[in-house]
């Protein structure tokens, strides 16, 4: 894979050699970026191993993951453009985790930076450091299908959700070829297609959420822990990330727009190792077992990502999200739509 990558950069990375040194090799400027972002050692600390400068590390490193954006996006980085896309995703959503009419999983984290001058609090978060945010959607595959990098720390999964093209395309239906509403399977009614969240996002018909934890009925904490369930995906997706990129997990020292970069490419070279290798990374994730209980993955037991949840129950809910919502509720507790282990899964939790 990395042969692959070199050969498809070099066009963008091959430089005209001069009268005062020759240009540094392609696969040289892949390699010592590569370094950079799965290790997160500093440009100070990778100048001796590699020979280069680091005020040079600091160029070419912009230099490489602007390229691997610029050639790979439109390959691996992308929400499906047919309504047989659409319907493949969610396919794989319900032959995977069980969960009808999901196209995919939607969560947001945090990414430490130093603080941007003069920026005040704007990149400061709850948690207490200086961050950028990671707004992305995932397929039952852990691929990333969206992104969004413009949040900063101080904003909450709800503000860089609503920001986002892909809350205005469903609010506004201009997703193009976007699925239209049919029955879920064994049944009569027909329902929206959606995308599911954790608590801190809004309910509406296209962004499904959990029951509020208090009070929950028998059939509502069935609900949850199906939904749950197939939510865990867009988690082990971060885990994969982070695990394998563990700049991430650093406070980066660039500037926040480099930073932003850098998650994205982050993102696409994540969505190349899936491709190319799907079965390599698969003992880092959570597995679940024939009879629905879960092993954890190998990502759970290091660094993680920080969460952007900041409250919970503050975002109101339209009546048709709580009709649909509890009309799923239904179809998960009826012979149409229930899966043997449910009710033990909720008897031990």
């Amino acid at each position: 894979m990395f042969d692959e990558v070199v050969q498809k950069l070099t066009p963008r990375l091959t430089k005209q050699d001069t009268n005062y040194r020759p240009s540094l090799e392609p696969g040289l400027k892949v390699a010592i970026t590569l370094r950079h972002l799965a290790s997160g050692n500093t440009y100070r600390n990778m100048q001796y191993a590699w020979r280069v400068p680091h005020n040079t590390i600091s160029v070419l490193v912009r230099e490489v993951v602007k390229a691997i954006i610029e050639e790979y996006t439109d390959e691996l980085l992308f929400c499906p453009t047919t309504e047989q896309g659409w319907r493949d995703l969610a396919d794989k959503w319900y032959q995977r985790w069980n969960f009808p009419h999901k196209v995919g999983a939607i969560d947001g984290k945090h990414v430490a930076c130093k603080a941007p001058p003069n920026s005040g609090s704007e990149f400061y978060n709850y948690k207490g450091f200086y961050s950028v945010i990671l707004f992305a959607m995932v397929d039952a595959d852990y691929k990333i299908t969206y992104i969004y990098v413009s949040g900063n720390g101080s904003s909450s999964d709800t503000q860089i959700y609503n920001e986002s093209d892909l809350h205005r395309g469903l609010d506004q239906n201009r997703i193009h070829a976007f699925l239209p509403p049919d029955p879920l399977p064994n049944g009569n009614q027909n329902v929206p297609y959606f995308i599911i969240g954790d608590d801190a996002f809004s309910l509406r018909t296209y962004p499904m959420k959990p029951y509020s934890t208090r009070k929950l009925t028998h059939e509502e904490r069935i609900f949850n822990y199906r939904l749950s369930r197939a939510r865990r995906v867009v988690e082990n997706a971060f885990g994969i990330l982070a695990n394998r990129f563990q700049i991430l997990l650093t406070t980066m020292q660039h500037h926040h727009e480099t930073v932003r970069t850098i998650v994205e490419a982050c993102c696409i070279l994540h969505n190349l190792m899936r491709t190319r290798y799907p079965v390599l990374q698969n003992r880092i994730v959570d597995r679940a077992q024939p009879d629905g209980k879960l092993q954890p993955g190998a990502w759970r037991e290091g660094r993680n990502l920080e969460d952007t949840i900041v409250v919970q129950g503050q975002n109101t809910a339209s009546r048709n999200g709580k009709r649909q919502r509890n009309l799923l509720k239904h179809w998960c507790n009826s012979l149409a739509g229930s899966v043997y282990w449910q009710e033990r899964m909720v008897a031990i939790n």
